[in-house]
């Protein structure tokens, strides 16, 4: 069988997709993969995600140069979700200008910003 049908596809041909950082282990972001973008990330060695609010492929760091080089690519024991091990080129993992998406903690029934902006997103995107 193909490896890509091992993937449980959700209903729209999507799987959860969890980055996480190779060296230090922490959780960078939650996307989402089609078949085309896992293919292209196996082939590549760079991630490529499924963008859902623009129905495309979207090559990471293809704007920002934030790049996330691939070191292993893992499937859970359901295969519903994948799990990639990356080295996070350029520090930025997330659109908002910070290290990683995971910056908002819950506080006493409030969302309180942990993380700081590296980098204005203003000057990322242009």
């Amino acid at each position: 069988m193909n490896w890509l049908e091992q993937v449980r596809w959700n209903d729209d041909g999507l799987v959860p997709v969890i980055t996480q950082e190779f060296e230090s282990q922490q959780v960078l972001t939650l996307a989402w993969m089609n078949r085309d973008a896992l293919l292209l990330t196996m082939e590549t060695g760079h991630a490529v995600y499924w963008s859902r609010s623009r129905q495309k492929l979207w090559h990471k760091g293809e704007e920002s140069g934030n790049q996330q080089q691939i070191k292993s690519i893992r499937l859970d024991c359901d295969n519903d979700a994948v799990l990639l091990s990356v080295t996070q080129i350029g520090g930025i993992a997330c659109h908002t200008g910070r290290h990683h998406c995971f910056y908002q903690q819950l506080e006493n029934g409030h969302w309180i910003s942990t993380e700081p902006v590296l980098k204005d997103p203003k000057e990322i995107y242009s």
